[in-house]
């Protein structure tokens, strides 16, 4: 079968922004919580959420591929691990910070490896329905192009959550001691978005 290069690269360029929005709330949330957040940090947050972005697909990819059955059995759960998960870490973010009244200048600095890992795999799990499009359009002969597809959307992912960092700095830098609240309310609040588009507008 014959690839159209510029069908792969622009499809897999909307795909990578489309998915990359979750990762983009999630990561606007953690600069509100820690505007002092260092660039080192930064950089692995949003590394994290590209690696998660571009290994969801792949997963859905193979399980369609291999696994058809079982990959549909698991499908309905999904929106029920995002939301459970961001509902978990946004409240626990609101609790902390609402909890923490020291100074007006006293950030909660939450985010742990774990707590990231956990949002990284809420924000990428509805990633793995992408797998569904990559196997009717590729084999696994066909490997590839698929890696270029998930190597791209790691990339805007990478750039898009880098840019949510930031402006999560700055949004917190102004709303000082009330940020942690408000990245909190963008968690709890992605989750139910995700739990409504996929269970009730399914």
């Amino acid at each position: 079968m014959e690839i159209n290069w510029f069908n792969l690269i622009f499809s897999s360029i909307m795909l990578g922004i489309g998915l990359a929005m979750d990762a983009f709330s999630v990561s606007l949330a953690n600069g509100l919580n820690e505007p002092n957040m260092k660039t080192r940090k930064i950089l692995g947050i949003s590394a994290t959420f590209a690696i998660f972005q571009a290994l969801m697909p792949l997963i859905g990819w193979f399980a369609v591929s291999g696994f058809l059955e079982l990959f549909y059995k698991f499908k309905p759960f999904i929106p029920w691990i995002s939301f459970i998960l961001l509902c978990f870490i946004g409240g626990k973010m609101l609790y902390e910070n609402i909890k923490s009244k020291d100074n007006e200048n006293s950030y909660i600095k939450i985010l742990t490896v774990k707590a990231l890992l956990i949002q990284a795999i809420a924000t990428s799990i509805d990633a793995l329905t992408a797998g569904i499009d990559f196997a009717k359009d590729y084999s696994l002969k066909q490997y590839p192009y698929v890696f270029l597809a998930v190597l791209i959307i790691a990339a805007l992912t990478f750039i898009i959550c880098l840019g949510g960092v930031k402006i999560g700095q700055k949004m917190g830098t102004k709303l000082s001691s009330k940020a942690g609240i408000l990245g909190g309310c963008v968690l709890i609040f992605l989750g139910l978005k995700i739990f409504v588009t996929n269970i009730i507008f399914a």
